[in-house]
């Protein structure tokens, strides 16, 4: 496998595997990954996976630049998938309704698609967790169907309730705590994707897969979802 490494801080060193998003570059991000901490072992000071990339943060007070990209070179000969490789599959309650997801009447009417379908459509594949970013616990998943990909809103909103489902471009994703933000909102999800005791904090992790259940109001209720309004916590 052709690679590129590229210098992203004076103790950083970017991997890069390839350059287009593809769901099918995973099972490699994830063997890169092994064999890099392998490689790097207790001088590996951090080690983080993107869509196409990974950035390899080395203690420099114990390895060169030049020593780095050996270890590097090395960990990636001979590179091949691990097919028992597999991070976790997740499954998201969530509970789709304009009130917490204003955005899908708009995502109803691009697609020409009924508010129902859309729902359907979301949440009968099952979505690769790309990356990690933005807020903490918040994971970059994709790829939807074209038919609902969407663009950002134009302005981005001040406040989005934690849980909050939604959609940008052929990402989607949900929200793990309140935070601005400007995807097209489609329902919400009681699920805690991010907590401070939690070993990793996150509830997903890059190679992880996650699946959307659509759940009634009262499964959603019950299940400790908050079903405040949208504009009523703002």
């Amino acid at each position: 496998m052709k690679f590129r490494v590229e210098v992203a801080a004076l103790d950083c060193l970017m991997v890069r595997l390839f350059d287009e998003i593809s769901e099918a570059n995973m099972p490699w991000m994830l063997a890169a990954s092994e064999g890099l901490r392998a490689a790097f072992a207790g001088h590996l000071i951090d080690l983080v996976p993107s869509y196409t990339t990974l950035m390899v943060h080395y203690d420099l007070t114990a390895l060169s630049p030049a020593q780095a990209r050996e270890l590097i070179a090395e960990a990636l000969i001979d590179l091949s998938p691990n097919a028992c490789t597999r991070g976790k599959c997740h499954v998201l309650p969530v509970w789709y309704d304009v009130s917490v997801g204003p955005e899908l009447n708009l995502l109803s009417q691009r697609s020409g698609l009924a508010v129902d379908e859309v729902i359907r459509r979301h949440s009968e594949r099952e979505y690769q967790v790309f990356a990690l970013g933005f807020a903490p616990g918040f994971a970059f998943m994709g790829l939807v169907e074209e038919a609902l990909a969407a663009p950002r809103l134009n302005t981005p909103r001040k406040k989005v309730a934690a849980g909050s489902v939604g959609i940008a471009e052929r990402q989607t994703a949900a929200y793990p705590v309140v935070s601005p933000g400007g995807w097209n909102l489609i329902g919400r999800t009681p699920a805690k994707l991010f907590d401070r005791e939690r070993d990793g904090y996150s509830l997903m992790q890059p190679g992880d897969t996650v699946r959307f259940e659509a759940v009634s109001h009262a499964e959603f209720i019950n299940l400790g979802g908050d079903d405040t309004p949208l504009e009523a916590q703002a």
